[in-house]
């Protein structure tokens, strides 16, 4: 079994910022849906193919660094205390003050050199805590690449809390993909997309009392209108501005970043004249679909 098979089995570290809820580029809802089979496997992107790709270059060159050797794990390790945590390591190595600890490579885009300063980014912290967590071990070196033109590498001592943290998290989250229990619905596309295919077609004339819980999700909704409108208003009047001051340029240039406003030609069916010149032909080729429209309004 691939680990892409077997990590459908258990939490991975890759999945702990997920479960903690602070991946900016997926919901626990999202992964939920992974691990429970019902979203369909992605293919990694450039970043993630890059990343693999350059895995063995990073731990050359730390071991050239440090003169600390590299071993490469070519098996799925697994907690003996909690089962459903899973680590896929990109290597181990032996610390001079720490014994065994973990290795991991990463590659990270110049605009995030930031992040890599002082530490490492939240979202690696809890990966390499969730793999000292199943090996034990109580380091990590953390190597990274940046912007393809910058090496630095970072120890990471274990942190009890963090793992006691992560091992209750992670249970809760898995017992929720054992049981069939969602974890709480959130603000992701992720969230939208599963409620809506959980109930996807209303019961005509149907009408419940909503729980008084709802009265404080109708405001915390009006003032996020509220705010949406405002900050939309904002967003265009500096459109606005940045048009005029391209006028008919197509682009413009400050401080590395690059605006356009290009011409685009686009072709489109004028369905609402082809429905009356030739309605056989419209109905034939016409597609019916449903969705559900949500809205507020005051009760009559």
């Amino acid at each position: 079994m691939d680990w892409l098979a077997f990590r459908r089995k258990g939490i991975g570290g890759s999945d702990a910022s997920v479960v903690c809820g602070i991946n900016r580029y997926k919901s626990p809802v999202e992964l939920w849906l992974e691990k429970t089979g019902q979203l369909p496997h992605q293919e990694a992107g450039e970043a993630a193919y890059w990343g693999n790709r350059l895995e063995d270059l990073l731990r050359d060159e730390f071991t050239a660094r440090t003169g600390i050797d590299v071993t490469r794990v070519n098996q799925i390790l697994q907690s003996e205390d909690y089962p459903f945590m899973l680590a896929n390591l990109d290597g181990v190595c032996q610390c001079p003050t720490h014994g065994p600890c973990i290795f991991e490579a990463k590659t990270a885009s110049a605009y995030l050199i930031d992040e890599w300063e002082e530490s490492i980014p939240d979202v690696y912290l809890l990966q390499v805590q969730h793999y000292m967590a199943v090996t034990g071990y109580k380091g990590c070196y953390v190597a990274v690449l940046i912007g393809g033109n910058t090496f630095k590498w970072k120890f990471i001592e274990r942190d009890e809390e963090i793992i006691a943290m992560l091992i209750r998290l992670e249970g809760d989250f898995w017992e929720g993909v054992l049981s069939g229990v969602p974890p709480a619905l959130d603000g992701s596309e992720a969230s939208a997309g599963f409620i809506n295919t959980r109930f996807p077609n209303s019961v005509p004339s149907s009408r419940i009392d909503l729980p008084d819980s709802a009265a404080t999700l109708l405001n915390q909704y009006d003032k996020a209108c509220e705010q949406l409108e405002a900050h939309t208003v904002k967003k265009t009047e500096a459109e606005n501005l940045i048009k005029q001051m391209l006028g008919e340029n197509e682009a413009g240039v400050i401080g590395g970043r690059i605006v356009t406003w290009k011409s685009v030609i686009q072709e489109r069916l004028d369905s609402k004249t082809l429905k009356t010149e030739h309605p056989m032909l419209y109905r034939k080729y016409a597609n019916q679909s449903s969705y559900r429209r949500f809205i507020i309004k005051a009760a009559g």
